[in-house]
């Protein structure tokens, strides 16, 4: 799968920055860019090529379509490529989400932006939503799975930590798939797992990359499963930020180009300022580095593996419902009247029925916050 190196540092440098700046619309709007720029218009990869980086990247943990950007730059410059491929689809819009927290700290609380957001956060509501109608058709690939989906709904609603739903949905997939009970260790580590999360971490530069790498490296599916791990831990364990300001930092990941993880570095400025944003921004997308660098070379075995492609099948739709909860949960703060519930079911229309894209949505979302502001 992999090609000749033909592809100077400088290049890839370039075409990242590029695709980093302008790639609004999510990770599927993003993998269609670069479709367009590595297979249509440079012709660096076939499309068979470029489908199997997506698989890979579906196969670990992590922002996809930022794993598909740093295999894109293993395959032509090897690790060096990797770095340089990955940093620079990262960077422009870490500085731009950097930018906007700024502002967010400084001028955040008058009543003008408040109501720009105001007019955001429904529409952010009814994209999440219209991912998980959209990704829960792919994911529930039987009444087998819907049931597994099910269960990690009701085990989210109560309490259980989202790491053990997501292992234990995993596990249960391939126990149901392969007919056979998850090994005596896989199930001890279960209760390991939620027994250790309980504790509440010293507020700290420390803590605070050590959660982003944890989230960096166990979030499977959809960006928007990132929404899940932020409210478990800055919310309710951690308490750094309110349920607006999660609100806020997901609107701010929306509008802005790039990873939907920066919304990271949002939330880093927030806790810490530049030094949290710069410290959030490393550690969760540093585990997408090692995670690419290790498993490109056996890529291929892992797909014919039975019992990965099941683990991962338990992981996508236990993924699925923390999404859905959280949605459900964030839902109640940012549905407060008419207005809102009808921008947030125009805006479930327009994804829906009419395919509108998001960064659309966004736009529109902003000149009517920024109309009511003025009038």
């Amino acid at each position: 799968m992999e090609t000749e190196p033909q592809t100077s540092l400088a290049e890839l440098a370039r075409v990242f920055l590029k695709l980093g700046t302008i790639a609004f619309g999510g990770p599927a709007a993003h993998i269609a860019m670069m479709e367009d720029e590595f297979v249509v218009r440079r012709q660096w990869l076939a499309r068979d090529e470029f489908l199997d980086l997506i698989g890979a990247a579906n196969l670990i943990p992590g922002p996809n379509s930022t794993e598909v950007a740093i295999h894109v730059g293993r395959a032509r410059r090897g690790i060096p490529g990797l770095l340089v491929a990955g940093a620079c689809f990262i960077i422009p819009a870490a500085l731009i989400v950097a930018a906007v927290a700024w502002a967010y700290v400084r001028f955040g609380q008058l009543p003008a932006v408040a109501r720009v957001f105001y007019a955001l956060k429904p529409v952010v509501i009814a994209i999440v939503a219209q991912a998980i109608v959209r990704l829960g058709r792919s994911a529930t690939k039987s009444w087998t799975l819907a049931a597994i989906g099910a269960a990690a709904v009701l085990a989210t609603v109560t309490g259980v930590n989202e790491i053990v739903v997501l292992l234990a949905s995993g596990l249960l997939a391939i126990a149901v798939t392969r007919r056979a009970r998850p090994t005596l260790a896989a199930t001890a580590f279960v209760p390991m797992l939620q027994a250790s999360a309980g504790g509440i971490a010293q507020v700290s530069l420390a803590t605070l990359f050590g959660t982003f790498v944890k989230i960096g490296a166990v979030l499977f599916g959809s960006g928007y499963v990132l929404l899940a791990f932020l409210r478990a831990d800055f919310i309710e364990h951690l308490h750094w930020l309110t349920e607006r300001q999660l609100l806020d930092a997901v609107a701010v990941g929306q509008m802005t180009p790039g990873p939907v993880f920066t919304t990271a570095t949002f939330v880093g400025y927030l806790v810490a300022g530049g030094s949290g944003a710069a410290v959030a921004t490393i550690g969760i997308f540093l585990p997408a580095f090692a995670f690419v660098a290790l498993s490109a070379p056996i890529v291929a075995r892992i797909r014919r593996s039975a019992n990965a492609s099941a683990f991962l099948d338990g992981v996508n739709v236990g993924a699925l419902a923390l999404m859905a909860v959280v949605t459900y949960q964030l839902g109640r703060v940012a549905l407060v009247d008419l207005l809102t519930w009808g921008m947030a079911l125009v805006a479930l229309l327009l994804l829906v029925r009419y395919r509108v894209n998001s960064a659309w949505l966004i736009g529109a979302a902003i000149v009517i916050g920024v109309a009511r502001a003025l009038v």
